[in-house]
């Protein structure tokens, strides 16, 4: 744009400054937020102190993201503390996490996501009593967290799944590919990550629960049902776990299939083993 003489507005930084965001490109967004105002006369405002802050929380700077926070002209608004404590939970902080989601429930205390994002941080550190609380918590206010599903579509129907679901008429075949796939998956080194499951319950019960979550059953019936010349298309409605970011990957590589998955955040094409979004969602 500036090479062709046009004029960058406060919309075009919006989207320079989440390009640097989705790409951890920090010190590159720092420039661009700090050349608006010295370089082109534009005043930030609310929309891009979000992406300053979903820049530095989600490259794991979260108490430089905290600093920023303090030195703004104005608090972030609801969007800006749940970016935070999103990045809070992804890199279990729990102190800033408090802080965040305190200030979310201050501006809007029937968002259950405070509660939610929250409750995750407490249960990857194992305080269960904490997680019992907020949760009790949520349902005394009538507040309730959408559960997580995933959709694929074959032959211009769509089928939906939830995590441990067993409503397909292909179940049996559907469980039966995500047992073959486990064992091989292992024998390539896969180890699973139980801290993405959120219950207290045994380890054995959570990997258990892993292997079950909504996209691994679409994934397994897309390797079913579409044929190898088409990608495998799956959207979800929430974050991808970790876990099953990773296991998707192996599950690429093992197939030699690609696989798009639209979640909550952005696309991730998995492919021979890796994924577009180089492991940074």
């Amino acid at each position: 744009m500036l090479a062709q003489g046009l004029r960058p507005d406060s919309v075009t930084f919006i989207g320079v400054l989440s390009a640097c965001s989705r790409a951890g490109l920090v010190e590159r967004g720092y420039r661009y937020f700090e050349s608006m105002s010295r370089d082109h006369g534009i005043l930030p405002i609310h929309d891009h102190y979000t992406c300053m802050i979903d820049l530095l929380s989600r490259a794991g700077r979260i108490k430089e993201a905290q600093d920023f926070i303090h030195k703004m002209p104005f608090p972030p608004d609801a969007v800006g503390w749940a970016t935070l404590l999103s990045s809070c939970r992804v890199h279990s902080n729990l102190e800033v996490g408090k802080w965040a989601a305190e200030s979310l429930l201050d501006l809007e205390p029937t968002n259950p996501a405070g509660y939610i994002l929250l409750s995750s941080i407490y249960a990857a550190k194992g305080k269960w009593n904490t997680v019992a609380q907020l949760r009790r918590g949520m349902r005394e206010k009538g507040l309730r967290k959408d559960p997580g599903c995933s959709w694929i579509k074959f032959k211009n129907k769509l089928y939906i799944f939830s995590a441990d679901d067993f409503s397909s008429p292909y179940y049996d075949q559907i469980y039966a590919e995500l047992e073959k796939l486990n064992e091989k998956m292992i024998q390539m080194g896969y180890v699973p990550d139980a801290s993405s499951v959120l219950h207290d319950v045994e380890e054995l019960e959570k990997i258990k629960m892993l292997g079950h979550h909504s996209e691994r059953l679409a994934i397994a019936f897309g390797l079913i049902f579409i044929p190898r010349h088409c990608p495998i298309r799956i959207v979800k409605n929430l974050r991808v776990c970790r876990d099953c970011h990773n296991a998707t990957k192996y599950i690429s590589k093992i197939t030699q299939r690609e696989i798009l998955v639209r979640d909550a955040v952005r696309f991730h094409l998995f492919k021979d083993g890796a994924c577009s979004c180089g492991d940074f969602w």
